[in-house]
Order: structure tokens, then sequence, then C-alpha cells
């Protein structure tokens, strides 16, 4: 079979594409080892932060506002509330460029936040600490993204509008040809006038592929769910959260209609064989982020369970969006950094750009693979 478009890699991003490429009319083929919406991989756990006031940078700022206006296109579509609007609190030392970041990204795009002292925190967040030095920044306009019910509502919307979506199926060679390009399976020859390859922690493996050699490092992560006061911690009242500590990045959830308060670290984490087995959650997982609550939200309650996904790590911690060196039907969506969740809805915008217009009209520039040469 011969399509416009094949995306090798179904994840957030990827599916994303298929649905946007699918509904420009586009003959469209996605492909994925595993079947997703899955806990493989990137994607899962229930939640995601969204915010927009980034300390990571304010050029991500841009591309953050075109992704909450296609989230909520993709609600209105499904009829289900994909994006809960809690707000989010970042907490750090007011010198830190990560939290100079957050406020002058709002300074410049008029984002609604709020700078508050470690008593006002707490005073608004009861079941949170702050440390007397520290400030604390909060978006009312934040909160979290419903991930498994984003990837499947792409998916079945993308289906709806023609997409054929083949799962529990790698990929094992792509081979360009004058025509076209071949994407093969293990039991199955496909062609294509365009790829997408958007295989998070696989993205190195099959970019090697067409000759690209990309500087993505997958690596371990750990999060946990913990006994928790509604009443204190619920998400009728509480944030999401971020706190960035002298030696360690925490982040994490309010209880989500009593599921437990959810937390993780961002920083860290041990590199990995992504075709290897993967180390269950553990009991030094356990202690680390234990610890931080017993700080820093004292009013928790025991270890409900835990979980590991996979990062995709680039060397800046920034994205890849772009298209290869020396081909331009293939594009390029990776190394996110357990950052890039909140941005499919646009990545999925940005690569049916490159297929259909040859470009995107939003500035991908600190995105570039150039960067890295």
């Amino acid at each position: 079979m011969h399509y416009d478009v094949i995306v090798i890699g179904a994840g957030s991003m990827g599916m994303a594409a298929g649905y946007q490429l699918a509904k420009a009319g586009k003959h469209v083929l996605v492909i994925d080892r595993y079947n997703p919406p899955h806990d493989q991989a990137s994607h899962h756990g229930e939640t995601r932060i969204i915010r927009y006031a980034y300390g990571e940078g304010e050029n991500y700022v841009p591309l953050l506002l075109r992704a909450r206006e296609l989230w909520a296109e993709l609600e209105k579509e499904v009829h289900k509330e994909l994006l809960v609007q809690v707000g989010t609190i970042n907490v750090s030392h007011k010198e830190s460029t990560f939290m100079q970041n957050v406020i002058k990204s709002a300074e410049q795009y008029a984002l609604p936040l709020e700078i508050l002292t470690a008593d006002q925190t707490m005073k608004r967040f009861p079941g949170m600490y702050v440390p007397e030095d520290f400030i604390s920044c909060f978006e009312p306009t934040a909160g979290f993204l419903r991930v498994e019910d984003c990837v499947q509502a792409y998916r079945d919307r993308a289906v709806h509008y023609g997409a054929t979506v083949l799962v529990n199926t790698p990929v094992v060679r792509i081979v360009p040809q004058e025509q076209h390009i071949e994407v093969h399976t293990k039991s199955s020859v496909h062609t294509a006038n365009q790829i997408i390859i958007t295989t998070g922690a696989w993205a190195k493996e099959v970019l090697q592929e067409v000759d690209v050699d990309l500087p993505v490092t997958p690596t371990r992560k750990t999060f946990a769910w913990y006994e928790a006061d509604d009443a204190l911690y619920g998400n009728a009242h509480y944030p999401t959260f971020g706190y960035e500590l002298d030696d360690a990045f925490y982040y994490g959830f309010p209880s989500d209609n009593g599921a437990g308060l959810k937390v993780g670290r961002h920083d860290g984490g041990d590199a990995l064989d992504p075709n290897g087995v993967r180390e269950e959650f553990n009991d030094a997982d356990a202690a680390d982020l234990t610890r931080f609550l017993d700080y820093y939200m004292p009013q928790h309650g025991p270890l409900k369970f835990g979980k590991t996904c996979m990062y995709a790590m680039t060397p800046d911690e920034d994205f890849i969006i772009d298209q290869h060196p020396d081909d331009a039907r293939i594009h390029i969506a990776a190394g996110f950094s357990g950052h890039g969740f909140k941005f499919a809805s646009v990545v999925g915008e940005i690569l049916k750009d490159f297929v259909v217009n040859g470009k995107s009209d939003l500035n991908l520039t600190d995105f570039s693979l150039q960067r890295f040469k």
C-alpha cells in the first residue's frame, strides 16, 4: 500500500501528527511498536503538567499558546475534558534562572502570574511548605492534561478522518528511494511520499536508518501516587507544582478525583536501552520521593504505588523538531526531554505543516538539528 505520509511512532507527537494529516485530507499510515496509548514509553501515567510562563525559556511560549488553542479544539471535537485548569505553582530561589525565565516570559507575553512570598504561598495552599528564602510563581490558567485520554482522542479522530493505525509492529528498516520511501516491518513493506519519525526513546535507533546520528539518551524516570486528604490536596483547590531545589527538581499533581497526590523527579535518572528490561519502581525510588514529600508536603499519606517511564534526553534538554538535512521528505520530532507532552498538539500541527507546506510559520530555530553540528 502506498501512502502520502507514514508516521513512525504513534505516541503523543506521532498520533497528533496522524490526526492533523488525516484531517487535512492526506492518506496516512501511523505505525507503532506497541498499541497506544500504552505504558512502554513516555506518555503514560494519567497526567502531565501544562504551563505557559515557561522556566525553560520564553522561546517556548508561542508554541505553548498555540498548543493550548489546539487542545481546546480537540476537547470540543471529542466532547471530553482533556485539559484541567487547576493552576501551576513553581517554587525556588527568586534568583534562579528557571524562576527568572518564568517571570520574564509572563511579562513578555502578558500571562497571568502571581509572585508570592513563602508565607503567602503557605496561606494560599496549607498543605505545602516553602522555605523562608524561596518565592513561588502561581499561574492560574495552567493545569494538567489527561494523557492517555489525549492520545486515545487523537487516535480515534485520526481513524475517523481516514488514517490507518498499525499497532504492535516495529519498523525494522527505512529505505529512501528516488520516487518514494520504503518502510519495512517484519511482515510487510509500505511506501510513502514523505515520512515522519516520532519514536521517542527509540529515535536514535530509528534515525540511524536514514543516516542521522541523533544525540538523544533514553533515561529511566520514576513517579508515584500517595494517599492524600482531598480537602488539602484535591484538584478543586490544589495546583500542579514544581520545586527547583539546590540539587534536585521535583514536580507533581493534586489528587485528581481521589487518585492521590502524584509526585515525580525531573532531574537525574539512569541511561537505559529502550529495548531492554526497564527496572521497576523500587524502594530507593520510593525513598527519594517520600523524602521530598515529607519535607515539603508533610500532610501526605502513605505511598500507594509507583511507576517508571522513559525520557528521551537531548544534551541541552531542548527539543528537536526539524527536517532531514539531506532529504526534505523526512521529518523529525524527538528529544522532548521530559517536558514535551504539553506540546503534542502543536507539534502535530507543525509536522503537518512540514508535509503540506514544506515549513512551519512558527520559529523553530532553537529546535534545529544544526545546533549539534
